[in-house]
């Protein structure tokens, strides 16, 4: 006979080794409470789950349908196979598939917008991925805004790709070797990317991710190494990576900003190159495959900017606080603002306890509680029994 919840209910109980009410009290519900709901005269809240759950080291998912958490099975789009800690990737991701499973159980998933698609009638790629990121760049931009995606630093870019794409994008720790993961499902859209220092490829990496959700080739964890411009075999690959050069380098906005900065022998200075790569955001090596495959420098040319470094760029272009704001925001960890909101709102309205959103940040539970809920200090009474009032006193 199938289990029922009680029943699940009830194996905690036991594996717990507590009478119903030392186990009651534990979980913080009133004996008379939890006996009316195992008897089934009473149904279990939403809270009651998390509770029960979070007090027997279970998910609330199990307790309703048995299914044990998702262990997410990686598909690596690498040269290589053998991603290193592939093992570990699928724990991160892991911590993202829970916290997605406590809001699809509380109907407080967030919505997902419609995307853009592939265009199948396009037979090769490579015009795939470059009409996909014309179609990205015309929702990610509003018609009237007088910017273009490629002004948009990493950090306004994520938040876009939330607003318009629904795509939660996280910035974590991941094993040494992997740049980053994409995945989507029928109720989420995920990219993680580890914090670096090198935060072009991080950028690029972001976007290449986006260009596998948007054309679909994530509906199983794509594991990403080394992710750079080029020298792609998978097709899939090769569509990611058109469309990352795109999005961040557009045709249009490449001649146009090209045009103006190159001389009267359409030759750019290494100021002017530079001038460039501070604008689009990119690595000099991304900026002078785009400038080639244009045909707007020569393989030379090409060459030579290579040996340039993103640093050396915006020291040549005067914009090292540019420089050094990006750094930093690349090497600081980031966690989609819309899924910690929505546990956050769940825990505010009683439906369900902190442990999923301290799951999903990494942080002790009770630590968390403090932040959040922190316990206000005792007002001192007056012999009388009034309440004393006093100056104003300023603390930093």
């Amino acid at each position: 006979m199938d289990e029922t919840v009680i029943d699940r209910v009830r194996r905690v109980m036991e594996a717990a080794s507590m009478s119903q009410a030392a186990f009651a009290e534990k979980v913080g519900l009133t004996p008379d409470k939890l006996s009316k709901s195992l008897k089934g005269v009473r149904r279990f809240t939403s809270l009651d789950l998390a509770l029960i759950a979070e007090t027997g080291g279970r998910t609330v998912d199990w307790l309703l349908t048995g299914r044990e958490p998702s262990r997410p099975s990686l598909a690596a789009r690498t040269a290589d196979a053998t991603v290193p800690g592939r093992e570990q990737v699928g724990d991160v991701a892991g911590r993202f598939t829970a916290a997605y499973e406590v809001l699809e159980l509380l109907g407080r998933l967030p919505k997902l917008p419609p995307l853009p698609t592939v265009r199948t009638d396009l037979a090769r790629y490579v015009d795939q991925g470059e009409r996909l990121a014309q179609d990205a760049a015309a929702s990610l931009k509003p018609t009237d805004a007088p910017w273009t995606v490629a002004d948009l630093e990493t950090d306004a870019l994520i938040t876009r790709c939330a607003e318009i794409f629904g795509v939660d994008v996280a910035v974590t720790q991941l094993p040494d070797g992997v740049d980053g993961l994409a995945w989507h499902t029928n109720t989420f859209r995920l990219i993680l990317v580890k914090p670096t220092e090198i935060w072009t490829r991080q950028r690029f990496t972001l976007v290449h991710e986006l260009g596998h959700i948007l054309a679909q080739d994530a509906q199983e964890p794509v594991v990403e190494s080394d992710v750079a411009p080029g020298r792609q075999k998978d097709l899939a690959e090769v569509r990611a990576n058109v469309f990352a050069s795109n999005l961040l380098m557009p045709e249009p906005e490449v001649r146009h900003r090209f045009e103006q900065l190159a001389d009267s022998h359409g030759k750019l200075s290494d100021d002017a190159f530079s001038a460039l790569v501070v604008g689009f955001k990119v690595s000099p090596s991304a900026l002078a495959a785009r400038l080639s495959q244009l045909r707007l420098i020569d393989a030379q040319s090409a060459q030579h900017y290579r040996g340039l470094t993103t640093q050396i760029c915006h020291l040549l272009a005067g914009a090292t606080d540019t420089f050094q704001r990006q750094l930093a925001w690349a090497a600081a960890g980031r966690f989609p603002v819309r899924v910690v909101s929505a546990l956050y709102r769940c825990y505010a309205d009683g439906e369900t306890t902190l442990r999923p959103l301290a799951a999903l940040l990494r942080r002790d539970v009770d630590e968390l509680h403090d932040i959040l809920d922190p316990t206000q200090p005792e007002v001192p009474e007056s012999a009388n029994g009034e309440v004393e009032e006093g100056d104003l006193v300023f603390q930093p």
